[in-house]
């Protein structure tokens, strides 16, 4: 049991890292996105990763409550609502761009001022939950 639990503490963290490179990739393609159409177009094919990687921490964290008989303790709870919390933010964030109307000129500038404000709040909220989680 504790050989599991510390493989899932690992996992657990690698994945925290995984998620903010995936954040700064996005912030990054945001960044110098020149054109709206070919940002939505990488943004469908790298939203999987994003998926992939929040799913990958709910699981790991999910598989350190069952090790800990589901002791629920204050960073358990906070981590849960974490969790809810990037999944809302990056919904929201995908859904501002299925609905911005792409034949706007404006539409990528209307759309970087959303999107970096999103992209930023994950950004330092997952790192202010992981060096708290260090301390």
């Amino acid at each position: 049991m504790n050989e599991m639990y510390d493989m899932s503490i690992v996992t657990h963290n690698m994945s925290v890292m995984g998620i903010l490179a995936v954040i700064l990739v996005n912030l990054v393609m945001l960044l110098g996105a020149q054109d709206i159409r070919r940002y939505a177009k990488r943004v469908r094919i790298f939203m999987p990763m994003s998926a992939t990687m929040i799913a990958v921490i709910l699981f790991t964290g999910i598989v350190m409550m069952a090790a800990k008989h589901l002791n629920f303790s204050v960073e358990n709870v906070i981590m849960i609502i974490f969790g809810i919390a990037l999944i809302f933010l990056e919904l929201t964030r995908y859904k501002k761009l299925k609905h911005l109307d792409i034949g706007k000129e404006d539409a990528l500038k209307t759309y970087k001022s959303i999107g970096l404000k999103i992209l930023n709040i994950e950004f330092f909220v997952t790192l202010l939950i992981s060096a708290w989680m260090l301390l």
